[in-house]
C-alpha cells in the first residue's frame, strides 16, 4: 500500500469527523443533552457534566465511509474488511443504545449488565459465523506451550476476546483525550503489522480508524468538548479485538494493549479485595482514576499512559514483527 494512499484514507476520516463533528456538539448543546458524571467518580469531574457525549458517533460513520470507498478503489473489498466493519459498527449500536438510555432517558447506569452483555455475545456469534464460513484457521495456540485444533475452544475464546476487550476499551475512557490518543496507538500498530503481512484490507480499517481519532482528538483533548461515549469505546475495543485474530496474532493484543489490560485488572482486582478483604487497593479504579488521586493532572496521566502504549507497541514491532 502506497504511503499516498494510506495518507488519502487517514485525510478521508479525519475530514468527516473535523467538519462534521462542530454540528454533533451544537446540536447536543442546543438540545441540552450533555453526559451525567457518575457520583462514585472524582469531584473534579463533576465539572464536566452536561459535556456533550456520544462523538464516537461520528468516528464510526467516518470509518465506515472511508472502509467502503477506499476498499473499494483499491480492489479491497474482502471479507475481512467488511466484518472488522461490522463488528465495529455493531458494537457501536450498543454502546449507542447504552448512550442513549443515559443521556435522552437520564438514567445514569444505561443498558443492564446483562443485557449489554447478550447483546456483545451475539455480534462475536455472528463474527464468528463469517469467519467460519471463509475457511479461516480456527485453531488455538499458546507459543511455546501448547496448540489446540478445537473449534469449539476457539469459538469460546473469540467470543471472550472480542466481550472482554471491548469492555476494557470502554473502563479505559474515563479521561479527556486517554482513549482516543491509545486508539491511535493501537490502530496505527495494527496498520503496520497488516501491511507487513499484505493485510491491505486490514490495513485500510485500521488507517481509517487512525484518521477519525486524530479528527476526534481535536474536540475530546483536555478540556473536552465531547466525550466518545460507549458508542466509541465499545467499539474501538470490539475492532482491535476482531483485528487481532483476523492477523493470526491475538495474543499481540496483550501488549500492544497491554493499558487497556492493566485498567480492567485493577478494577478485578480491587473489586476482589474489597468483597474478600474489605480493603482497597487502589484509591479508585479504574487505574487512571488512582494515579489523579495521587495528584497527577489529566494530561500527565494521558501522556504517561500514551507512552508506555507507544513503547509496549513499538516492543512488540522490534520483536515479533
Amino acid at each position: 500500500m502506497e504511503l499516498s494512499k494510506i495518507i488519502i484514507d487517514v485525510i478521508s476520516s479525519f475530514a468527516i469527523v473535523a467538519i462534521f463533528m462542530p454540528f454533533l456538539i451544537g446540536y447536543l448543546i442546543a438540545h441540552k443533552e450533555g453526559q451525567s458524571i457518575r457520583e462514585e467518580g472524582p469531584k473534579w469531574h463533576e465539572k464536566k457534566s452536561g459535556t456533550p457525549t456520544m462523538g464516537g458517533l461520528l468516528i464510526i460513520i467516518a470509518m465506515t465511509i472511508s472502509n467502503i470507498w477506499v476498499g473499494a478503489w483499491l480492489g479491497q473489498m474482502t471479507h475481512a474488511l467488511v466484518i472488522t466493519t461490522l463488528v465495529v459498527i455493531l458494537f457501536g449500536c450498543i454502546g449507542f443504545i447504552d448512550d442513549f438510555i443515559k443521556v435522552f432517558k437520564k438514567r445514569n447506569l444505561g443498558l443492564k449488565a446483562l443485557q449489554k452483555l447478550a447483546l456483545q455475545i451475539v455480534v462475536a456469534i455472528i463474527f464468528l459465523y463469517v469467519y467460519m464460513n471463509d475457511n479461516l484457521p480456527m485453531n488455538f495456540s499458546i507459543p511455546g506451550l501448547f496448540s489446540i485444533d478445537s473449534r469449539i475452544v476457539f469459538v469460546l475464546f473469540t467470543i471472550f476476546w472480542l466481550v472482554g476487550f471491548s469492555n476494557a476499551t470502554n473502563l479505559t475512557d474515563g479521561l479527556d483525550g486517554l482513549l482516543g490518543g491509545l486508539g491511535t496507538i493501537s490502530y496505527l500498530t495494527y496498520a503496520i503489522i497488516a501491511l507487513n503481512q499484505d493485510r491491505i484490507d486490514i490495513a485500510i480499517v485500521c488507517f481509517s480508524v487512525v484518521g477519525a481519532l486524530l479528527g476526534f482528538m481535536m474536540f475530546n483533548h483536555k478540556p473536552a468538548k465531547i466525550f466518545m461515549g460507549d458508542v466509541g469505546s465499545l467499539a474501538l475495543g470490539a475492532g482491535l479485538a476482531a483485528i487481532s485474530i483476523l492477523l493470526g496474532r491475538y495474543w499481540s493484543l496483550l501488549l500492544i494493549g497491554l493499558v487497556y489490560v492493566i485498567e480492567t485488572a485493577s478494577v478485578m482486582l480491587q473489586v476482589f479485595s474489597f468483597k474478600v478483604f474489605h480493603r482497597r487497593i487502589f484509591k479508585m479504579t479504574p487505574i487512571h482514576h488512582h494515579f489523579e488521586m495521587l495528584g497527577w493532572s489529566e494530561w500527565k496521566v494521558d501522556i504517561v499512559f500514551w507512552l508506555v502504549s507507544a513503547i509496549c507497541s513499538a516492543v512488540y514491532l522490534l520483536i515479533f514483527v
